[in-house]
C-alpha cells in the first residue's frame, strides 16, 4: 500500500486489513462456495421478489404460480413443495382463489383431497412473471460463454438432483 500524500477524507472508505477498501470489486468476490452460493441465492431471490411485488405478489404466491404452470398438485404435495404446514398451505390457496388465480378441483383418486389448478388469469400472470425473470436471468448470465451455460446448467442439475421431489 502507498502511503497517502494527503491526509485521509472523512468520505474516503477505510482500507481494509489487507489494505483493500470496501469499494473494491475483490471484497466482493465469494471467497467460499458457500458464499458463492449464497451470495448467487440472495441476487436471485432478490430478482424474483421485485418481480412478484410488481404484479402485486408475494414471494411465495409467485412460487405457488410456477409450480402450478406444470402440474396440479394436490394441498400436501403443494406444501412440501413450499415447505408450509397445513394451515398456512390452506390460506395461501384460499388467498391465490379468491384473486381468481386458482382453483380447487376434486382429486379423481381420492374423494376426499382436492387439487390446484392456474386459472387462465393465473397461466397469463404467472407466464409474464417468467419472461421476466427470463429476462433478468439472460442479462445475469450474458457474460458467460454458451459452454459455461451448459456448464451451469449441468453443475446446478446435479445439486438438485438429489433434492427433487
Amino acid at each position: 500500500m502507498t502511503p497517502r500524500s494527503t491526509p485521509p477524507d472523512a468520505s474516503d472508505p477505510a482500507p481494509a486489513l489487507d489494505g483493500r477498501t470496501p469499494t473494491d470489486p475483490a471484497l466482493d468476490a465469494p471467497r467460499t462456495t458457500v458464499d458463492a452460493l449464497v451470495q448467487l441465492s440472495f441476487l436471485v431471490q432478490g430478482m424474483l421478489a421485485r418481480v412478484a411485488t410488481a404484479h402485486d405478489l408475494s414471494l411465495v404466491q409467485v412460487r405457488l404460480l410456477g409450480i402450478l404452470r406444470d402440474r396440479r398438485p394436490g394441498m400436501l404435495e403443494l406444501a412440501r413443495h413450499l415447505d408450509l404446514d397445513k394451515s398456512s398451505m390452506t390460506g395461501l390457496v384460499a388467498r391465490a382463489e379468491k384473486r381468481g388465480l386458482v382453483r380447487r378441483e376434486p382429486s379423481p383418486h381420492d374423494g376426499r383431497a382436492v387439487l390446484v389448478a392456474l386459472t387462465p388469469e393465473g397461466r397469463t400472470l404467472i407466464d409474464r412473471c417468467a419472461a421476466e425473470m427470463d429476462a433478468r436471468v439472460a442479462e445475469l448470465t450474458s457474460p458467460l460463454s454458451a459452454g459455461q451455460h451448459t456448464q451451469l446448467r449441468t453443475l446446478s442439475a446435479t445439486l438438485l438432483r438429489p433434492h427433487a421431489g
